[in-house]
């Protein structure tokens, strides 16, 4: 059957129409230098429209306003006035979910039938939950024991916001990562300017437009249009950024580490991954297969936690790996917007050459692809979904992060061995297991140097779920309770009575 991709909403033409500003101080307006840069649909390489390329001058004006911001209506709101707003941000994300999903699907590439039931509804989730905290954040008694301080005193500790944030997103999940930054950000009392990846500018600048339509005072959120090297350079190196929160490759992290030492600010990364996936034996084998599919293949693989290096038991290998190599030879790859479309392009012409750069890497050393291993089409930046086999550990597909939708597929034999295989890599941000076997689930998670890891699941987040990496997958932790460590200073107050 032939389907035919909708155009876009009249809502999103007339957006497109218009070139995308910075959101700075409640307004918005162009880049002090005047420059704009396009954002094109990876889908045809057409440029969708022009964006507000930032400088150091328009950061300047955003950290200001934030700072004048954290003083004054927004620092002076009660945790109860902050929670109403917050949720009122995912009552209006759900409100717009189709031309949120839209504007995603045409700038990001990945179906807009995913962006419609994942992406801004679990952006509006995320909203929600943490709209719960900021009546919640609360401070303990401590009794003074020391003998080093006599006499009878009151102790107790409050928890305060950090003050100024940069909120440095990635291009993978556009809507849902800002969400991810900005929530947990705000319920905490901070102020925030939110660095989109250039690639994907477009969803935040919609989100601007909610959150001031949810009662978000002017300067609480700023939003700089822009690239690394200039807009998050200045951002990471501002001596009026209290804290930088990034998402991204590992190699940025470095730079952003390097860049906050001047004042010494506050720095959490989620970085990158080289996830394994583990399917043993004696798992429910249709179960792992169409689990490990999903792994890699979801979201063109351009997640950081992907299953992107496979490990199934050798009695189970060569039908898991035909399994999973059927789905990936029968997804349906194509246009965004086309309601049948499973697997859309990957995101820019530059992650299109790193992707087919590792695939000719992976020939070359002697890696054989049982589907996929190319480039779908000559239009757009399509990648074929690909898994390969015959590789060796010492191999860049099975080394590097690929961010993109190919599975390297090891077979292995011994638990133990399997754990230090697992093990044997920079990142440490997801793993997954299958298994029916529940004490050898728990015993291999235990082994496992991840910060999270599914057993016979994969992909599962929730808002109330800690997520990070050990190792270089990153510092510290988003979601949960877990996250507003990260937005707060804890105040010790010692009162010395009579």
């Amino acid at each position: 059957m032939t389907t035919t991709a909708p155009a876009p909403s009249p809502e999103v033409s007339d957006f497109l129409a218009s070139p995308v500003l910075h959101l700075i101080d409640g307004r918005n307006v162009p880049s002090a230098s005047g420059e704009v840069f396009p954002t094109v649909n990876p889908c045809n390489g057409e440029t969708l429209t022009q964006v507000a390329f930032g400088g150091d001058e328009d950061v300047n004006r955003a950290v200001s306003a934030a700072r004048r911001a954290l003083d004054g209506p927004w620092g002076r709101m009660t945790p109860a006035q902050r929670s109403k707003i917050l949720w009122r941000v995912g009552d209006l994300l759900e409100e717009r979910v189709e031309e949120f999903a839209l504007v995603e699907a045409l700038d990001n590439g990945k179906p807009l039938t995913y962006a419609r039931l994942v992406d801004v509804p679990l952006s509006a989730d995320w909203f929600r939950y943490m709209a719960g905290w900021p009546t919640k954040l609360e401070g303990s008694t401590i009794p003074v024991t020391s003998t080093a301080a006599p006499g009878d005193y009151l102790a107790y500790t409050v928890r305060e916001p950090v003050g100024v944030v940069a909120a440095i997103v990635a291009w993978n999940f556009p809507l849902l990562l800002a969400a991810w930054k900005l929530s947990p950000a705000l319920a905490a009392g901070n102020t925030v300017i939110l660095k989109p990846a250039e690639q994907t500018p477009l969803s935040a600048a919609l989100l601007g437009e909610v959150l001031r339509e949810a009662g978000i005072p002017d300067g609480v959120v700023n939003i700089v249009q822009g690239d690394g090297e200039n807009v998050g350079a200045a951002l990471s190196a501002h001596p009026g950024v209290d804290k930088v929160s990034f998402t991204g490759s590992t190699e940025v992290g470095r730079h952003i580490v390097g860049a906050a030492r001047g004042n010494l600010k506050k720095v959490t990364l989620e970085l990158g991954g080289k996830s394994p996936n583990i399917v043993f034996g004696d798992a429910d084998i249709d179960a792992a297969i169409e689990g490990a599919a999903m792994a890699i293949f979801f979201n063109q693989g351009e997640a950081c936690e992907a299953g992107s290096r496979l490990f199934v038991q050798s009695t189970v290998y060569d039908r898991v790996v035909e399994g999973v190599a059927e789905i990936a030879s029968t997804l349906k790859v194509g246009d965004s917007l086309d309601p049948d479309t499973q697997m859309g392009p990957v995101v820019s012409e530059k992650q299109l050459d790193t992707v087919l750069g590792y695939l000719d890497s992976g020939r070359a050393e002697g890696a054989t692809a049982v589907t996929g291993g190319g480039r779908k089409g000559d239009v757009g930046y399509f990648v074929e979904p690909t898994v390969l086999v015959d590789t060796t550990p010492n191999m860049r597909v099975v080394k590097e992060e690929i961010f993109g939708p190919v599975v390297t597929a090891i077979p292995f034999d011994d638990i133990d061995d399997i754990v230090r295989t697992a093990n044997d890599t920079e990142y440490g941000l997801a793993a997954g297991i299958w298994t029916s076997d529940v004490s050898k689930a728990h015993n291999v998670a235990a082994g496992i140097k991840a910060g999270t890891v599914w057993i016979n699941s994969y992909h599962v987040l929730d808002p109330a779920l800690p997520f990070g990496g050990y190792k270089q997958s990153g510092w510290g932790r988003e979601h949960g309770a877990a996250v507003l460590d990260a937005y707060t200073e804890t105040k010790t107050v010692i009162l010395k009575k009579g």
